[in-house]
């Protein structure tokens, strides 16, 4: 979640001569990352270090009940689907083989001091060396992506602990997506995103491109070094709070004569946990052994290729030409979103390396025009080129070109060509729309009920008005809290009131003015006395800010809150 510091006067007059410590939440793609105070809210690994502490994976839902809405075939499809983001096919090459070369290279690397005397680098280390199972977890996702990673981090004379990052970031998975807005394996927020060139739409993200979001990641990483002199520990800090955040906390050490180093500075909470986990990382990986793990083998050998396919391409059609599950092609290549490439671009895809010249030979036979599946389409009564669109999984903008429009006009009886899956939707089960389908059945405790989004509506409003938080209902729906809430959106909630229901005519909802402020924490604040201040929850300002409520609140500290401005001070 961005927060951007914005003068008091600029937010409204109503809270005025009250709350001196707030200011405007934004998202500004225009600031440089490099000079913002923006801390990245990760998806980082929490999810997947529960899954090994407890047994079971609340990701996959491997073990858990799904909607009986959902077809057989589909659930057996999300369970093989996630399986294998969790156990790709380059495993262990064989269990009495001597340590493969990748884990080697690696080393040759490793440049930062493994050695600091840390005790936040001490707790993690012990949790890793206790659960040897998560690091054989991260290292199967991971197996796709490491080689590149790792030879881009080569190519810019960076160390090689930043391959590493993705574990902290995502845990290596590709498609995960944080609350505060952040996706992809590098985790960038939608506007350093878009800093970097990384555009969004609906066929396609390019914060979940391996080979684009890894080319950000790593520029970025590299500018942030140059702008801390050379100080690696100082440049991560800065990748997850901002390189304005850093600077300032050294500002404040400077004068009261205080080293400006990492560990001597006082930063936000997930940043000072941040660097020791990568550390700790890189010393399990350095020397397994020493802490009694051992690592699964990985040759050092390229897992994929990049194959250039010269327009839109059917996943499913890819993935029958390559030989490989469509699923394996989804996992080399989460960026897209739906059931093929994007018709804009970019116009390649990740093949294993072992069935790219296979793939290549094949597509070379494949005329241009039936590398997508075609429907004669009449138009009807009531169409329009956005139902169209929204019935065959597509765009207005596709169906103006292939159809070589050139308005949105069009009339009853006209004919259209529209491009559309060869398969039934289940075989895509890894795009965005299964994806989704997924999470919102996935059993969870309360009443479910489905909402469609009205004008004026917000997660605060919705949670509220059924005893939950505003975390929960957004994660219920594949959102982060900061999303935009579109009307006609269909939510499902999973309501704790007894007899749900939503914005009737008497509600308070049409007269609540809330509003997305930030907060900055004082000396003697505590999360109670920030919730009276503010007529809000304790926990929503938990899950807002993805707190710890055992642990203290320290001055300067950003928070973001949802406040009713009627009830703030």
């Amino acid at each position: 979640m961005s927060v951007k510091r914005l003068p008091l006067l600029m937010f409204l007059g109503t809270l005025a001569g009250g709350c001196s410590s707030l200011y405007l939440a934004a998202d500004t793609a225009s600031e440089s990352p490099l000079d913002s105070d923006e801390v990245t809210l990760a998806a980082g690994d929490e999810g997947l270090k529960e899954s090994v502490e407890t047994g079971e994976d609340s990701d996959s839902m491997r073990d858990e009940p799904l909607d009986d809405a959902i077809a057989p075939e589909l659930k057996a499809a999300a369970r093989e689907a996630r399986e294998k983001l969790d156990n790709p096919e380059q495993k262990v090459a064989d269990e009495t083989s001597e340590q493969a070369d990748m884990w080697d290279r690696l080393r040759a690397g490793f440049v930062l001091d493994h050695d600091v005397d840390s005790k936040r680098v001490q707790e993690q280390l012990n949790w890793y060396a206790r659960h040897p199972n998560y690091i054989n977890r991260v290292v199967e996702r991971g197996s796709r992506y490491l080689h590149h990673i790792v030879n881009e981090t080569e190519k810019r004379g960076l160390p090689a602990e930043f391959a590493l990052l993705p574990i902290v970031e995502s845990a290596f998975d590709p498609f995960a997506y944080s609350h505060g807005r952040a996706a992809g394996l590098w985790q960038f927020i939608p506007s350093t995103g878009k800093y970097f060139g990384l555009t969004q739409s609906w066929w396609h993200d390019d914060r979940r491109d391996v080979i684009t979001a890894t080319d950000a990641a790593l520029t970025y990483l590299d500018r942030l070094t140059n702008r801390f002199d050379g100080d690696y520990t100082l440049a991560l800090a800065a990748y997850n709070s901002g390189g304005g955040t850093v600077s300032i906390a050294m500002r404040r050490n400077r004068k009261s004569n205080k080293p400006q180093d990492f560990w001597s500075l006082q930063l936000p909470q997930e940043t000072r946990h941040y660097v020791p986990k990568l550390i700790a990382l890189a010393k399990i990986f350095d020397d397994p052994q020493a802490y009694g793990i051992e690592l699964p083998a990985l040759k050092d050998e390229p897992y994929f290729d990049v194959v250039d396919t010269g327009g839109q391409l059917d996943l499913a059609q890819a993935a029958e030409l390559a030989g490989v599950d469509i699923d394996e092609i989804y996992l080399l290549n989460p960026s897209y979103n739906r059931w093929a490439t994007s018709p804009e671009g970019p116009h390649r895809l990740l093949v294993p390396h072992q069935n790219a010249d296979t793939f290549r030979t094949a597509l070379a036979d494949i005329p241009a025009d039936k590398r997508v599946s075609w429907r004669n389409y009449v138009v009807k009564s009531g169409d329009s080129l956005n139902t169209i669109s929204r019935k065959f999984s597509t765009t207005p903008a596709v169906l103006l070109q292939v159809n070589s429009l050139n308005s949105d006009l069009i009339r009853i009886g006209q004919r259209l060509m529209i491009p559309s899956a060869s398969k039934n939707s289940d075989t895509y089960a890894l795009s965005a729309s299964k994806r989704l389908e997924r999470k919102q059945a996935k059993k969870r405790d309360g009443n479910k009920l489905r909402y469609t989004v009205r004008r004026g509506d917000t997660f605060w409003d919705i949670a509220r008005e059924h005893r939950t938080t505003v975390r929960q209902v957004s994660a219920w729906n594949g959102m982060a809290p900061g999303d935009p809430l579109i009307p006609g959106k269909e939510l499902v909630i999973w309501s704790k009131t007894a007899q749900p229901t939503l914005a009737s005519a008497g509600s308070t909802r049409g007269k609540a003015m809330v509003r997305k402020v930030g907060y900055r924490v004082r000396e003697g604040d505590s999360l109670a006395r920030i919730a009276n201040r503010f007529s809000v929850n304790v926990r929503d300002i938990a899950s807002w800010n993805d707190l710890n409520t055992s642990r203290y609140l320290q001055p300067g500290q950003s928070l973001v809150l949802y406040v009713d401005i009627r009830n703030s001070p």
